[in-house]
């Protein structure tokens, strides 16, 4: 591990105000990616600026339109918390299975948001559910946010705050677990709305969270999906590319089961 000086903001401007002035910091909520990234060095940063106690990326607030989620929360409060689990249940049942128990005790919705992992649980749930990424200084829509691999519409700088999601009708996820690390190697969120609307998105199969246009299409006209087709579909050590669509199909047939 590289060397690097920690500081520890005490609210959401000083936190702005040390990464602008070094440039090769970076925020540290739970640090269940950015940790083992500097340990191996895979990463390395001028400072680390700790937002994990900041009170403006904290508590849960339930309205009748949307479910508000500051970023620094973590996956077991998530989880756990009644809010989310009267108002979007299936959100709670996805934070729930995120890594293992130190991972959830630890790691936020912010993070994992911002980090954009292609295997991520949380993006496949803020696509699905139209949500409103919230930043320190703007908010932008999550067909807007994820940008590919590891990337985002966040600018330097640029911290989550919170994340607010639309309250669908029902809505439900399956995902088939690697075995080791917990992430997806496929993830499917499904989502109905009041209007008939109907929303599938796709985490840990390919390159980058994606809405499944065609599943929803044949969800709409009551016919079953045909294989997924998408030209990042993910082929490594753990699974070849037919394999993961083949994932997808499964884990959007199991999620489709549990609405009905």
């Amino acid at each position: 591990m590289h060397a690097f000086e920690y500081l520890r903001a005490s609210g959401l401007k000083q936190a702005g105000d040390w990464l602008r002035q070094h440039p090769e910091s970076r925020p540290l909520a739970g640090g269940m990616t950015l940790v083992p990234s500097l340990k191996h060095r895979l990463a390395q940063v001028s400072h680390l600026v700790d937002v994990a106690r900041l009170p403006e990326m904290r508590g849960i607030e339930s309205t009748a339109t949307a479910l508000r989620i500051g970023a620094g929360m973590r996956h077991a409060e998530v989880a756990d918390d009644a809010q989310v689990q009267r108002a979007i249940p299936a959100l709670a049942q996805l934070a729930g299975l995120i890594g293992d128990p130190q991972v959830r005790a630890r790691g936020t919705l912010g993070g994992s948001v911002a980090n954009n992992d292609p295997a991520a649980d949380y993006p496949a749930a803020l696509l699905a559910l139209d949500a409103v990424v919230v930043t320190d200084r703007r908010e932008i829509a999550a067909a807007d946010f994820f940008q590919g691999m590891f990337s985002t519409a966040l600018d330097a700088a640029e911290l989550v705050v919170a994340v607010r999601f639309g309250l669908p009708r029902r809505a439900a996820y399956a995902k088939f677990r690697h075995p080791a690390s917990g992430y997806a190697m496929a993830g499917v969120f499904v989502a109905e709305w009041a209007d008939g609307q109907r929303r599938v998105a796709v985490t840990g199969a390919t390159d980058g969270v994606f809405r499944w246009t065609e599943a929803e299409q044949a969800w709409t006209q009551g016919r079953q999906a045909g294989p997924l087709q998408h030209d990042g579909l993910l082929d490594d050590i753990h699974a070849p590319a037919r394999y993961r669509a083949h994932l997808a199909g499964l884990m959007l047939q199991q999620a489709l089961a549990q609405l009905a």
